[in-house]
């Protein structure tokens, strides 16, 4: 018999439930980002962790074709309906990216196709606009020159994002790492709006102003590098070695990252949170039976905040971004 996920679900604009915490699977380690080189870690790996976590009851699963983990999610998605984990496809939420170079509008619904295929599936629950900006097709991101990073074309491109969605590619379509400014943009023309935007958000990086902003305007805000992402070009330890979260999770018998999620979940968001080691994925699922009191929130919203992802990589005088205060529209 299937284990029945006990993660609550929270509904999108679009309708559909999601889970609110779900299994990140992006692979890539600072030393690679910083040798502009990109290696994966094993699809063995990915599909027995990805099995691992359906065992212990996630259902929520992220990926983007940046990270080059689509076929080994969708390898252990079909593996966990072999061994009689799920029963169906069905059962589990899938989220996935447009990557920058296919984030032109006559490469929007061919992009999907091929994601869907890696993935062994005939829709996406969730597909998002990893970045708002484009990139000049067949381009690495770590090979790119100046001249290959362009603007992005949004109302082109987001109408091919609904067009996805009619077709039946994907239930829902949102964006990721979108500032207030550029919802407002996407939200001016949108036919369908954003369900979800996911950005960079941790006790370190509250992102109050854009949480008010999406709830006013109904856009779940789903937080990636919920603890800090450390390991990547952009983490940093301030989340986990935090004095006020470790003095928070020592008095309530909690781990750090267990305060971190908690918190993030009781602010009505979606959390993404990667972790391989079964003992770590068993304790970021039991955030939901505890809760956090009016004194520990207050202390964690007096956290000093700064941003940790600053994708400065798109910054140049002659591209789209002029400055990464350009990027984020001054919410940095």
């Amino acid at each position: 018999m299937a284990f029945q996920s006990t993660v609550p679900e929270v509904t999108l604009s679009s309708g559909q439930k999601m889970p609110v915490l779900g299994l990140g699977t992006a692979t890539y380690s600072a030393v690679e980002l910083s040798k502009k080189t990109y290696s994966t870690v094993a699809s063995e790996i990915v599909v027995q962790a990805v099995v691992q976590a359906i065992e212990l009851g996630y259902r929520h699963f992220d990926t983007a074709s940046f990270y080059q983990t689509e076929s080994s999610l969708g390898d252990a998605i079909q593996e966990a309906i072999r061994v009689g984990l799920i029963k169906s496809r069905e059962e589990v939420f899938l989220t996935s990216k447009l990557g920058c170079t296919d984030a032109h509008p006559h490469l929007v619904v061919p992009a999907l196709q091929t994601t869907l295929r890696n993935l062994k599936t005939e829709y996406l629950d969730l597909y998002l606009i990893h970045f708002p900006i484009s990139m000049k097709h067949g381009i690495s991101v770590y090979t790119a020159k100046p001249e290959d990073f362009l603007p992005l074309d949004i109302k082109s491109v987001w109408a091919e994002m609904e067009e996805c969605q009619r077709l039946g590619l994907t239930k829902s379509i949102g964006v990721s790492n979108f500032s207030c400014k550029k919802l407002g943009d996407l939200l001016a023309f949108a036919t369908i709006p954003p369900a979800v935007n996911q950005v960079e958000l941790n006790p370190c990086w509250q992102q109050k102003k854009l949480r008010d902003y999406c709830k006013a305007n109904g856009i779940l805000v789903v937080a990636h590098s919920p603890l800090g992402s450390l390991g990547t070009s952009w983490g940093h330890n301030r989340v986990m070695e935090s004095e006020v979260l470790k003095e928070i999770a020592e008095g309530k018998g909690k781990t750090v990252a267990q305060i971190c999620l908690r918190w993030e979940y009781e602010q009505g968001i979606g959390v993404a949170v990667k972790s391989y080691n079964k003992e770590r994925q068993q304790q970021n699922l039991a955030i939901f039976d505890w809760a956090l009191s009016d004194e520990d929130c207050k202390k964690i919203g007096e956290i000093p905040q700064r941003r940790g992802q600053t994708v400065e990589e798109f910054v140049d005088v002659n591209g789209p971004f002029k400055s990464i205060d350009e990027i984020w529209d001054g919410e940095i």
